[in-house]
């Protein structure tokens, strides 16, 4: 029985919505269908996965039967535990033996979309001064939020936030220009201070930083939370103003240009009503910032994609070409990644962030990458999307007018 028969899926250009990536459309592959796989080193992306492994196990108990990628991989996990660290021929073979490859996209689409990013590494002082004297921001105690908190970065959750107004009533928390002139002052909630607003802001986007501090200890802050407030890109307010051309846009240019303009720069940071909230992690100059999923971020293997449609631990083929090197021009990618973090930004079934890993080297390809590229999903041999498509309810029938 062919491939296509055992998923019980039509061909890409034929295919129907599935229950099991709401949103999306997939095509059976074989993995000889992926360009580079047998070039890969697939023994990184394995250990990449195991870290995964550790946290779906723990919680396995608290998978729902409706997340059939999540109780699929579980399985998976068990074996690849057994397995424990794999040479290349050893990895390759564990993928191709519990995974089949399918590629993904957005409805009526045939490319997905990625982005890169990064963890900051910038000066900072534990007391405000005459240089540092941006804050970062502990989560305030009058925060409340509509989910359960999920560690990780930027706006995991997207869920609603809120504080209590003087009358006992739900208000929405203070916005991105609200705190910055004054709503937070008095409350005790500065981690640190920072020479920069635009240090700030763009560590707000990350999600994560390290800081150097005056007496040269680092500190390490990680996403907390955040104000429920919209994200609104301020690349696409630059572009709307006319202030950066688009085919110019990227971090390293919004940077250059917030340096170049710190007036009209705060108003279109504000325009961005979003803001984050960190935590303090115990982790070491050479542990790598914490993602969605609550491990430890893999430069160059770690995915952030959109959680509400992907388990956290999902391996994805990702075939693109990528403005790696600083001198200019596109090169290869053909990697396998693994789903660990997410983003408000990362909306969509074929839409995925690329950790580059800490310091302005692995910012300023971060800040390039904004290109096309193909999504395969490896799928657990356990799963079937059309079968999970059938389970679906129907929808209601529209009222006659």
């Amino acid at each position: 029985m062919g491939l296509a028969a055992a998923l019980c899926i039509a061909p890409f250009a034929q295919s129907r919505p599935a229950a099991l990536i709401p949103e999306a459309q997939i095509e059976p592959l074989h993995w000889s269908d992926l360009d580079g796989w047998d070039q890969d080193d697939h023994a990184a992306a394995f250990d990449a996965f195991l870290a995964s492994c550790d946290v779906i196990l723990e919680r396995r108990k608290l998978v729902s039967q409706d997340r059939p990628m999540e109780a699929a991989l579980v399985d998976v996990c068990w074996e690849a535990k057994g397995l424990g660290p794999a040479l290349e021929n050893e990895a390759r073979t564990f993928f191709e033996t519990h995974f089949r490859p399918a590629r993904i996209a957005r409805l009526g689409e045939s490319e997905g979309f990625l982005t890169g990013y990064y963890e900051p590494v910038v000066d900072g002082s534990r007391t405000p001064t005459g240089v540092y004297k941006y804050p970062l921001y502990r989560r305030p105690k009058d925060l409340i939020t509509g989910a359960a908190h999920r560690p990780g970065r930027k706006h995991g959750g997207r869920s609603a936030a809120w504080r209590k107004g003087k009358d006992g009533k739900r208000e929405p928390y203070y916005d991105r220009a609200a705190i910055e002139d004054g709503a937070l002052d008095g409350k005790g909630l500065e981690i640190c201070w920072l020479k920069s607003p635009v240090d700030a802001f763009f560590i707000q986007i990350q999600g994560s930083a390290r800081i150097r501090l005056e007496d040269g200890s680092v500190l390490r802050v990680n996403y907390d939370a955040h104000n429920g407030q919209p994200y609104t890109p301020v690349g696409r307010v630059l572009i709307e103003r006319n202030l950066v051309p688009r085919e110019e846009m990227s971090m390293d240019r919004i940077r250059q240009w917030m340096e170049s303009n710190p007036e009209e720069a705060k108003d279109v940071r504000r325009q961005n009503k979003s803001f984050v909230f960190f935590r303090v992690k115990n982790l070491s100059g050479k542990d790598e910032a914490i993602g969605g999923q609550g491990i430890p971020l893999t430069p160059l293997r770690s995915i952030a994609v959109d959680a509400k449609l992907h388990a956290y631990g999902t391996p994805f083929w990702i075939e693109s070409e990528l403005p790696l090197e600083d001198s200019g021009g596109l090169q290869p990618w053909l990697h396998l990644m693994i789903a660990q973090d997410t983003g408000s930004a990362i909306v969509g079934p074929a839409r995925a962030d690329i950790y580059f890993g800490a310091g302005d080297a692995a910012g300023r390809i971060a800040g390039r990458i904004r290109h096309p590229g193909q999504f395969i999903m490896l799928i657990p041999q356990a799963v079937d999307p059309a079968t999970s498509a059938a389970a679906l309810p129907l929808p209601q029938p529209r009222p006659s007018p």
